[in-house]
């Protein structure tokens, strides 16, 4: 199978609620500590744990950074319910099967230039051409064009129910024309149109933002964000415990119980850790074998042990923040005979350690592995170190911490892009006719219940072939400093500060 390398939606169409809950706010009282040079909103200390790994890329890892942090936006954002609501798109309407027209609400590029259908329609084509093509374009071929003063129009080659979900993905934020250059390059830094303005990017270590005063949703009330990038996620603990900071991301739950109550903030989330095994060479290439990697693995002790309670055992490719899924889910489809491992099944297990918790988690699939007759040799590394070999099918074994709908909030969409043969995020390197077939026809549903069947009959596909072994669905840990209100706890992981967050 080809290698491939992520560069990492109204009417009766749109989805019905996929998570639970509502997005919250976290914090308490306010501060007039640090306040800017106006006197009317302290900057905001953000600890993040994943460094730019691509450049500040909008097509890659980096998409995700860039909306957490409140600089990019597409025409539509994901709601609570996980429905497609207003960005810079106000509304949307289609227009035959393969036609969405979307009209522009009154915005400004953080360039100072109107954003105008043909600066959308511009901005969109570059995400179509990007190579590899975003996640959320896996499978899609789209055409956009401006029509009229107001509107863009947005033509697919095949019908595409849930476009206005897909546009909602951070990796199709819409940049002004001066942040496209020569080649692939792209540049957002200045060029987005979020509440808050990227001014300088000191490579992995730290980022400054400003308050964008123009924001079509009104000016923020932080004056700016002193972001860094810090991969250790005690170091990211201590510096909130000692205030260094005001907001950290992603704090391990080894670290949970140091904090204060009041500053720790636990959120059902749609991230998934899994054991990705490599289907297409070495040996997990047999079937025989990934059915015995899954079959020695107990997953119950993720959940309780390694994420101490901020958890629950993997059951599929969907958690149980996905509400619908479980009542769904059936059987695996498919599932070869386990065979017993011999004296040459020596296996690479790789994983990082952004994530604390998954050098703990890898280390106990070693152990149960092992227990089982293979021999495993373990690499950990930051993530952007690995993210390349891991692609390109360099290791056998992959521990991954996955938000299953962080790149559109369609179901479908993930099981596209990380389990087809032309998937874009296909670290299993998975190639199996029916599963492809099993994600086609899913994917040409409209009506949300059968969209939803036909992913579950997709997901039985896949975990039939045993090239993913769901351990843990998660809940992500932020921590908050006392005197911070408005911090957005995601389940989706798109957004962290907003135009309410402040100090």
């Amino acid at each position: 199978m080809r290698s491939h390398r992520r560069s990492r939606l109204l009417a009766p169409f749109l989805l019905v609620p996929l998570t639970a809950g509502c997005f919250a706010s976290g914090g308490g009282g306010d501060s007039a500590s640090g306040e800017g040079k106006d006197g009317d909103g302290a900057r905001l200390r953000v600890a993040l744990a994943f460094p730019p790994a691509e450049n500040l890329s909008p097509y890659g890892a980096d998409a995700t950074l860039l909306s957490r942090l409140g600089v990019t936006e597409g025409l539509t954002a994901l709601d609570a319910n996980g429905s497609a609501s207003p960005a810079l798109a106000e509304s949307w309407r289609r227009d035959g099967d393969k036609t969405w027209e979307f009209t522009l609400r009154d915005a400004t590029f953080q360039d100072g230039g109107d954003v105008t259908p043909a600066a959308v329609a511009a901005s969109l084509t570059h995400a179509t051409d990007a190579k590899p093509a975003p996640a959320a374009l896996a499978g899609v071929t789209l055409d956009a064009k401006a029509s009229g003063d107001r509107v863009v129009r947005v033509i697919t080659a095949e019908p595409d129910p849930v476009l206005p979900l897909r546009l909602s993905s951070p990796s199709l934020a819409i940049l002004s024309k001066e942040a496209y250059g020569k080649g692939s390059r792209v540049d957002p830094v200045g060029h987005a149109t979020g509440p808050f303005e990227l001014t300088e990017v000191n490579g992995a270590t730290s980022a400054s933002l400003d308050r964008f005063d123009d924001y079509w949703g009104g000016r923020a009330q932080a004056s700016g964000i002193d972001a860094r990038f810090i991969a250790d996620g005690t170091a990211r603990a201590n510096a909130l415990r000692t205030g260094e900071l005001d907001i950290a991301e992603a704090v391990p739950v080894a670290q949970a119980a140091s904090l204060d109550e009041k500053t720790r903030r636990d959120t059902a989330t749609t991230r998934t850790t899994s054991l990705l095994l490599n289907a297409s060479s070495g040996t997990f290439e047999d079937a025989g074998l990934r059915a015995a990697a899954r079959a020695a693995l107990d997953t119950s002790v993720f959940a309780k042990d390694v994420y101490e309670g901020y958890g629950d055992p993997g059951a599929g490719v969907y958690g149980p923040a996905v509400t619908w899924a479980e009542g769904k889910r059936t059987a695996p489809v498919g599932r070869a005979a386990a065979k017993k491992p011999g004296d040459g099944n020596t296996i690479t297990l790789a994983t990082y350690d952004n994530r604390p918790e998954l050098p703990e988690v890898a280390q106990v699939v070693k152990q149960q592995l092992e227990k089982a007759g293979f021999t495993v040799e373990l690499t950990v590394r930051e993530y952007s170190r690995l993210e390349g070999d891991a692609l390109d099918g360099k290791f056998d074994a992959f521990v991954l911490a996955r938000n299953t709908l962080l790149d559109t909030g369609d179901p479908v969409a993930v099981l596209a892009s990380d389990y087809t043969c032309d998937g874009g995020f296909n670290i299993a390197q998975l190639c199996d006719e029916g599963v492809d077939r099993a994600v086609a026809d899913a994917e040409k549903i409209a009506d949300t219940a059968k969209r939803q069947d036909a992913a579950m009959a997709a997901e039985a596909r896949i975990l039939g072939s045993d090239a993913v072994v769901p351990l843990v669905h998660q809940r992500i840990i932020t921590g908050v400093a006392d005197s911070v209100q408005g911090v957005i706890l995601d389940p989706y992981e798109r957004t962290l500060v907003g135009t309410g967050t402040r100090r």
